[in-house]
């Protein structure tokens, strides 16, 4: 059975300033915007590149517990040039750490963040990216472990 992991529901105190700070400061695109039941707004971003998106929603009981904001730490993101994301990414204003590479290991340069909440994020430097998707990467490495 193949599984997918397609959204994380973020929790965050304002959504539409969690909404303008991912849009605007992170560069994720908006794919949503709206009450999506009566009562419930859902406001879905997706990274450029990702299969997998968040969603910030007020007004939603989730049946297992509702997490609180600036609870959730440890989500990361991908990219082939860290030096380059990290100029993009303070260009718009984002307050993200300088990469720090922890061996010259592809996949061991990381830079952090915080959203305004103080979720914490990630964003790990791997080089071959650029002309391999992540998923496939990992495939390959995990059948050379075996």
């Amino acid at each position: 059975m193949d599984m997918t992991l397609e959204v994380i529901l973020l929790p965050v105190s304002d959504v539409d300033r969690a909404k303008e700070f991912y849009r605007d400061k992170v560069g994720f695109h908006v794919d949503l915007d709206g009450e999506v039941m009566e009562g419930v707004r859902i406001v879905q971003l997706t990274p450029p590149g990702s299969g997998c998106s968040i969603a910030l929603v007020d007004g939603l009981q989730v049946p297992t517990g509702t997490p609180r904001p600036g609870t959730y730490h440890g989500m990361q993101l991908c990219v082939s040039d860290a030096k380059a994301a990290y100029e993009e990414l303070t260009g718009r204003g984002l307050d993200v750490s300088e990469p720090v590479a922890f061996t010259p290991q592809d996949g061991a340069t990381f830079m952090y963040f915080t959203d305004p909440d103080g979720n914490g994020w990630a964003i790990q430097e791997y080089r071959k990216r650029a002309t391999q998707p992540l998923h496939q990467l990992l495939t390959e490495l995990a059948a050379q472990r075996q």
